[in-house]
């Protein structure tokens, strides 16, 4: 007998069966054969250096000129440094996840490709709906902090030129900034005319903050030497909050390391991604991990962490031995900064939104790649013009909040695609249902061949995604072999693949329904201390045991044939990941109502414009689902019928 295939379109039938089906549908990773079929390439341009100007320039934005001082005061005092040490390690985790991803799936859509890969079409969705609501505002908010700091070299706000400063229009009530707009609409401009251009842009204003950096710890030190490093010789010691105030500030200045996800949103613009993108990430995240923290060692030490500005922190610490004209060079520094992190908020977004329409989830007018500069011109005009619009009428550091749920939900997302990945990776691939009669005339000549074979054992079966159950618990088909299967050569047990995969994808739910029980009730304070306790200890139990379960079962040797071989792989596979999510789901929670209210808002907008576009218009509506081992066969022949 041959493959059983059942294509079906995705529409809600009877029970919405078919409802679900359409949300946990997956798409394979983008190969030869897909991209012989597919849309416009984007230019192969990028190197290590382009992905480490791009990782830096994203990341370290001004906010570190303030964090320093506001941090220190109320929760690390001179531990600030360690406080940024520990972020940065919490940082790595999701770094070393994205790495791995990134080079096994190089295409456009970072945390939105590999969701679709490895959980399904619904996640997926939310996942990018998110990341555009993220990257929107985060451009936005950027661009309406550049004015303030410019008005220091004017003499305040008030001496700004007309074209920089604010106006506020006493009809509307609205505050106008015309410099935010301006500045959004060149950086559009800038990444419209190629990705080279616009990374070497971003490279040159990236090298000038790193210079008003490495000045700070430079001359900082000096000044430190000089004077003793009175912020040092303090009788409170290192840890006048204790560890727990250390670790609250660590919380805190986490959020100054998101940006290096920018990086995996251009993988399909690397020359060699297997190499480059775990290099480009890896070395962006050590070069700002370093530099946040010498800078952080130098300003504590030049000044008590109690007198230090909450505003202008590193400023007022020059100021203070004598060196008031510093303060021009650092305003340059910040300035510099929010132009960086101004264009690594707007690179990602419209690639996007290219591979969320090439998927079918968006209009076509998306995916739509310029022949010349190779860039998605389109997605890049309509974020940028969008972006141009809110920075010019709205302030919206009220929902500066919004920006880390995107980014911490695709850092979650992206630790359970790799166990995912690991344990439990996608046995069937998805074909067009054009190719509906070379799957027969496959299946035919494999049933020719295998007939003796099939008889005894298990059918093969391809279908639909009517034919799959949820993706993290495999294909429930009827068990023919016990659970245990003896090994000849060793004389020892071993789970049955079948087996295997369900447990592993039982326990890879199990665990991260723990990581959110524990973080939840640990957070809460509010809850009854029975129920606390109780939650709790349910969550630290299904924790504790699916990273043991995980631990002790074999991963899947599928994973060596997943998507492009020969890139990195993430080490000490489970703890990594489920410590990643663990502590995404810790920041999540502790984001405050308010934010989750807003983003719930946007989500449930999301949720309509999947269910009344999306799903009825996905690439995967009419795809027919075959067994992963027999899909080069299948395009062999394809390509043989064509010829």
């Amino acid at each position: 007998m041959g493959f059983l295939v059942d294509s079906q379109k995705g529409g809600c039938g009877v029970g919405g069966g078919g409802c679900f089906r359409s949300l946990i549908r997956r798409k394979q990773v983008d190969s030869v054969h897909s991209k012989a079929r597919g849309h416009h390439q984007l230019a192969k341009e990028l190197s290590v250096l382009h992905l480490i100007a791009i990782g830096v320039g994203s990341t370290i934005g001004a906010g570190v000129y303030i964090l320093v001082g506001t941090v220190a005061r109320e929760h690390s005092g001179p531990a600030l440094f360690m406080s940024f040490l520990v972020a940065g390690i919490a940082a790595a985790l999701s770094a070393f996840c994205y790495a791995e991803l990134a080079s096994r799936c190089p295409s456009a859509g970072s945390a939105y490709h590999y969701s679709y890969i490895c959980v399904g079409e619904g996640v997926a969705w939310l996942i990018g709906w998110a990341l555009i609501l993220e990257y929107t505002i985060g451009g936005s908010a950027v661009a309406r902090g550049i004015s303030p700091n410019l008005a220091l070299f004017f003499g305040g706000q008030d001496n700004l030129p007309v074209f920089l400063a604010r106006h506020h229009i006493p009809g509307l009530d609205v505050v106008v900034d015309p410099c935010a707009a301006v500045l959004v609409l060149v950086v559009t401009g800038l990444l419209c005319v190629g990705i080279k251009e616009s990374t070497v842009a971003q490279a040159v204003v990236t090298s000038i903050n790193v210079c008003v950096m490495l000045f700070i710890i430079i001359v900082g030190s000096y000044l430190g030497f000089k004077t003793g490093w009175a912020g040092y010789e303090l009788p409170t010691g290192y840890f006048p909050f204790g560890v727990d105030g250390m670790l609250a500030g660590s919380a805190t200045v986490f959020f100054a390391y998101i940006g290096f996800d920018s990086v995996a949103s251009t993988a399909e613009e690397v020359k060699n991604p297997q190499r480059d993108l775990p290099l480009g990430i890896g070395l962006a995240l050590s070069i700002c991990c370093s530099l946040y923290m010498l800078v952080s060692v130098v300003i504590v030490g030049l000044v008590p962490y109690y007198a230090m500005d909450p505003d202008t922190p590193i400023s007022s610490a020059f100021a203070a031995h004598g060196m008031q004209w510093a303060a021009y060079l650092i305003t340059a520094g910040a300035v510099m900064a929010l132009c960086s992190t101004l264009m690594g908020s707007m690179l990602p977004q419209p690639r996007i939104l290219m591979a969320m329409a090439r998927d079918g989830l968006l209009p076509s007018f998306f995916s739509d790649v310029n022949k010349s500069t190779q860039v998605p011109v389109k997605s890049t005009l309509v974020t940028g013009f969008g972006a141009a619009v809110l920075s010019f009428f709205m302030d919206v550091s009220q929902l500066a909040g919004m920006v880390s749920v995107g980014t911490l939900l695709a850092f979650t997302m992206v630790a359970i695609s790799v166990l995912i990945l690991r344990y439990v990776p996608p046995d069937e691939v998805p074909f067009p249902s054009s190719l509906q009669d070379t799957i027969d005339s496959v299946s035919l000549q494999y049933s020719k061949n295998s007939q003796d074979v099939y008889e005894e054992k298990a059918v093969v079966h391809a279908g639909t995604s009517k034919d799959s159950t949820l993706p993290l618990l495999g294909k429930t088909t009827r068990i023919d072999y016990p659970m245990l299967v003896k090994q000849e050569a060793q004389g020892n047990f071993v789970l049955n693949e079948g087996k295997r995969r369900e447990i592993a994808g039982w326990t890879i739910a199990a665990t991260c329904i723990g990581a959110a029980l524990l973080t939840y009730a640990a957070s809460d304070l509010s809850l009854p201390s029975l129920l606390r306790f109780t939650m709790c200890g349910i969550g630290g139990a299904l924790l504790l045991s699916g990273l043991i379960v995980l631990t002790c079962i074999e991963q899947d040797d599928a994973r060596h044939r997943f998507g492009h071989s020969g890139g990195f792989t993430c080490p000490f596979v489970p703890l990594l990941p489920i410590v990643c999510i663990l502590v995404n789901i810790y920041l999540l929670i502790n984001l405050g109502a308010a934010t989750w209210i807003r983003v719930s808002v946007w989500l449930v907008v999301g949720v309509l414009v999947y269910a009344f576009y999306g799903r009825t218009h996905s690439s995967l509506l009419d795809a027919v689902y075959v067994p992963a081992t027999h899909a080069d066969e299948i395009y062999r022949s394809a390509r043989e019928s064509l010829a």
